[in-house]
């Protein structure tokens, strides 16, 4: 506060995401184990700030699991009595814009004033939509020219997977890979995105096909970074640096929060600010 030069109150918006890791319904087997992570009190450092700046508004987003977990309701109880009125639900990003599957924890919260979340959109966009106009591997833009290196069993299932939507499951068994056979989950590896539907959740391996349903709807390949980034509705020149490797980028990538998801909440908290506030 003293390096911002913020007064308590006078900050117009707080938001975050504490560390998501330990609530998730991956690392806990949906439920079937339990994980003391430490990681998961960080709620409350969170709530720390919101004692010491008391924003004028705030915004937490995570996974949909921590809406079960004990440490939400006392954070929402303290919030509360703080003077704040919380809006939370799980919302997933497709209907608000985004051509993906991504359902996140969203809370919106206002001192003495509800915020509500934004409109829902009018109609879903498709993967069409958002990278069929990129057209082919081999232009100048680093993101959509990364060459991939893979064995040739591996390039000859790719190859035999249908197009738009197809799976891995529709093939013979003598034709999957012998981990697949000996695997009866994680259904979406090696399956194509469908041009006409939203995509499944973009993570930080969606440059892999072997994590999740990451191959191109028509090409013999995965989809690049650039690809990856459109589906989560970053603008098509944003720039993620390449200096620490693909992966890493495609970390960045798969672990954000769509910016398009973002835009439509953050009016909302705009709109608020502006009716209570007399700002902007």
């Amino acid at each position: 506060m003293r390096r911002l030069k913020l007064r308590r109150g006078q900050l117009d918006l707080l938001a975050g995401c504490p560390p998501c890791q330990g609530f998730s319904a991956m690392t806990t087997l949906n439920g079937a184990i339990k994980r003391n992570d430490p990681r998961n009190d960080l709620v409350f450092e969170f709530l720390r700030f919101v004692r010491a700046l008391r924003p004028k508004t705030v915004m937490m987003e995570n996974v949909p699991d921590i809406a079960k977990n004990k440490r939400i309701t006392q954070f929402l109880a303290e919030m509360e009595g703080l003077g704040y009125r919380c809006n939370h639900s799980v919302l997933n990003a497709a209907d608000y814009g985004v051509p993906q599957r991504r359902r996140r924890f969203i809370l919106l919260a206002g001192k003495h004033k509800k915020i509500p979340f934004a409109r829902r959109a009018v109609r879903k966009r498709s993967v069409r939509e958002a990278i069929l106009r990129l057209g082919a591997v081999g232009k100048r833009d680093a993101l959509h020219n990364i060459p991939e290196r893979r064995s040739s069993k591996t390039m000859r299932l790719i190859r035999s997977i249908p197009r738009n939507g197809g799976s891995r499951t529709q093939l013979p068994s003598h034709r999957q890979l012998r981990c697949h056979r000996k695997c009866d989950g994680f259904k979406d590896v090696y399956g194509r995105l469908s041009w006409d539907k939203v995509a499944p959740t973009i993570t930080g391996g969606c440059c892999n096909p072997s994590k999740g349903r990451f191959l191109h709807p028509a090409e013999h390949r995965a989809i690049t970074l650039r690809e990856a980034a459109l589906l989560q509705t970053f603008p098509r020149k944003y720039v993620f640096s390449l200096r620490r490797g693909k992966f890493a980028a495609a970390q960045l990538i798969g672990n954000a929060l769509p910016p398009e998801f973002v835009r439509r909440h953050a009016k909302s908290v705009l709109r608020s600010l502006r009716q209570h506030h007399g700002k902007f």
